[in-house]
């Protein structure tokens, strides 16, 4: 581990709490360290209230707050005096202890402090640095995880037998620490879950952290070196036996999910093993994992299988609830096939990315412990389930609330960089849809920023370039449930007399036969949605009222709608509903320029602003508000509805 402390950046933060905030941003920055929210810190120093009086205090991590990101406001300040009382107790529920935490804050505004805070508060040093180290819990889940620690630390660190964090935890380190500790002691070892240093100053217990971290990388590149890579990635599977997979694990997630395919050296290794379905189904590193990987990965594809067993598990351990638990959904989180490779779930593209991050973690340490320090060893399943079902999570899943309207599902939207189709794909992902944006414009690769949006550069005349969008979709979310039809080209406006026919033929390949062969490539993945595939088409006014000098567009528009009909009619058995929606005068698009707009104002003798609202409720017709009517054709309050035709247009008599 290399130490990162920089006196100058360091001397920014004078304050033992500033200087905790940066040395927590050190540990927080490295995922080797810290993934997603874990590990905590903390310092105690004085706080000043409102009459002038200082206060001794613990300042703890906050709960929601990310180490790599904290500020002093991420700090929850505590009487240290009303901590020790609470420790003193004999016992003391979670939810009790929470309660009691909540109001010893000195300021009510501060975050719920840690579950870890009464740990914090025991232990006899003014700064504390706690991390999930990946090379601390290579070397305690074995079968002799604190003789493996005693060779490496020797009695520089005092070891505490895995016990869940809580008042617990607390008390077990309260009752041990005279025994092992001494003068010398700059750590502690908490077998099954991590590190923690101290000292009397952050950059003490910081300094502390990266030596023993030091010392147990060395010991391993010894005892148990780093497997090499895999040679070559896996190759490409087909995307619809993974729209198949994903359409098994949501249904018996009783929602859509998320899931990612991942081929990378690590997880190419990892898959190829040939005991694969011994070692990854011996448990996570650390039981906090479990909450977002499950307790075991699915191996290989039968979801039954899987089921079954997940249901057998709550059967088995219920009775360790200490308040009546309501099963959660019995679908695996992360799945590794030799085939597929690993493959990641969650009701959102983060939760599928978390559990990634947290399974590219696992394996290589899975297969360190196993090959090279006698065999990998976690939690039984008991304490697994604590975890899992631990009354504060059980709260936290209670308090969360119902997930975006349309978490879980995946769209494909074409010309999406601009115009109604970029609005199309803002809107779904505001809904909570992860979103593959097609577009001739390499602009649509970083037209949205996040995980739940992947831009594709193609030209969507090239019947294989789309099919090849379609399994890079598939790839990263999964599947595909929503398709909004929106690339189109308006053409040279000229007289029939006079139209050529180049200008035809391009406007029909991109508004019609584009769709015709996207339709074809779809299909297979929308008769596969766990929602029921949902298609929204960009037609136009043009297909009921044409406008002169404007035939390839109009003809095309009309094909267009037929092919839409069409689809509804034979997709409908497959539980696909395909509607069109008919903008028209939507002046915010790619189709209209400035010089058009004056152009077209001047032919009625209009302004450019009355020529915006020349329909009968003088309203302007905006992107987005086309966007509200696609995403809502592709909700759930049109479940019953196929084959419709929507005007929106502000009203339009030739339509009418």
């Amino acid at each position: 581990m290399e130490n990162l402390w920089n006196d100058a950046d360091a001397a920014e933060h004078s304050d033992p709490l500033g200087e905790c905030v940066y040395g927590s941003r050190l540990i927080g920055c490295d995922h080797d360290l810290v993934l997603h929210g874990g590990g905590n810190t903390s310092v105690k120093a004085g706080f000043h209230d409102i009459t002038g009086d200082v206060i001794d205090a613990l300042y703890v991590k906050g709960s929601g707050w990310d180490l790599a990101t904290i500020e002093a406001a991420g700090f929850t300040p505590l009487a240290i005096e009303r901590l020790h009382r609470l420790l003193a107790l004999d016992e003391l529920s979670d939810p009790d202890m929470m309660r009691e935490l909540s109001a010893a804050r000195l300021d009510p505004a501060a975050p719920q402090p840690s579950v870890e805070t009464l740990l914090h508060a025991f232990l006899p040093f003014p700064a504390v640095q706690h991390s999930h180290a990946d090379v601390i819990v290579a070397l305690t889940n074995v079968a002799d995880g604190e003789g493996q620690i005693r060779e490496v630390f020797g009695a520089d660190v005092v070891i505490i037998p895995y016990v869940m964090p809580g008042f617990d935890l607390a008390k077990a380190v309260a009752s041990t620490w005279a025994d092992q500790a001494d003068d010398n002691t700059v750590g502690m070892v908490l077998l099954n879950h991590g590190l923690f240093t101290f000292g009397d100053t952050t950059q003490i217990a910081y300094e502390r952290h990266v030596d023993l971290i030091g010392r147990a990388e060395a010991w391993l590149a010894e005892h148990a070196p780093d497997l090499p890579p895999a040679a070559e990635r896996l190759p490409s599977a087909a995307s619809v036996v993974l729209a198949e997979l994903r359409r098994q694990i949501s249904e018996l997630a009783g929602a859509p999910m998320v899931m990612t395919r991942h081929t990378d050296p690590v997880a190419t290794r990892f898959v190829s093993r040939p005991d694969l379905s011994s070692l990854a189904n011996r448990g996570p590193l650390t039981p906090d994992h479990v909450i977002r990987t499950k307790r075991v990965p699915m191996i290989g594809r039968d979801v039954d299988a899987y089921a079954a067993d997940y249901r057998r598990y709550f059967a088995d351990h219920e009775h360790r609830g200490r308040t009546e638990l309501t099963m959660l959904d019995a679908a695996p989180r992360v799945v590794v096939d030799p085939e597929l490779g690993v493959l990641t779930l969650g009701r959102t593209v983060k939760a599928a990315d978390i559990a990634s991050d947290i399974y590219h973690h696992t394996m290589p340490i899975l297969e360190r412990s196993e090959d090279g320090l006698g065999g990998y060893v976690a939690l039984g399943e008991g304490d697994l389930f604590d975890c899992e079902y631990w009354d504060l999570e059980q709260a936290k899943l209670r308090l969360a609330g119902p997930p975006p309207e349309l978490a879980g599902a995946v769209a494909v939207v074409t010309g999406a960089a601009s115009g109604i189709g970029r609005a199309c794909a803002a809107e779904l992902l505001a809904r909570g849809c992860a979103v593959a944006g097609l577009d001739l414009d390499t602009a649509v690769v970083e037209t949205f920023p996040g995980a739940a949006w992947l831009g594709v550069s193609v030209d969507v005349t090239d019947a294989e370039a789309q099919t090849a969008a379609l399994d890079a979709t598939v790839e990263r979310f999964g599947g595909v449930d929503i398709a909004v039809i929106a690339a189109g080209i308006f053409g040279a406006s000229t007289p029939l007399a006079e139209l050529d026919a180049t200008d035809w033929a391009a406007v029909q390949s991109v508004n019609v036969g584009s769709v015709a062969a996207l339709f074809a490539a779809l299909h297979p993945f929308l008769s596969r949605s766990p929602i029921g595939g949902r298609v929204a088409v960009i037609g136009s006014k043009n297909v009921a009222a044409p406008g002169r000098g404007a035939a390839a567009y109009s003809a095309s528009k009309a094909a267009l709608n037929q092919l839409a009909r069409v689809a509804a009619l034979e997709w409908a058995d497959d539980g696909i509903r395909v509607n069109t929606v008919h903008p028209d005068a939507v002046f915010d698009t790619g189709l209209w320029t400035e010089e058009l707009l004056a152009e077209r104002a001047a032919k009625y003798e209009l302004t450019v602003d009355e020529y915006k609202t020349r329909n009968l409720l003088t309203t302007e017709v905006r992107s987005a508000q086309v966007a509200v009517i696609v995403a809502e054709l592709c909700g759930d309050r049109f479940a019953a509805t196929t084959g419709a035709q929507i005007p929106i247009d502000g009203g339009n008599e030739r339509v009418i």
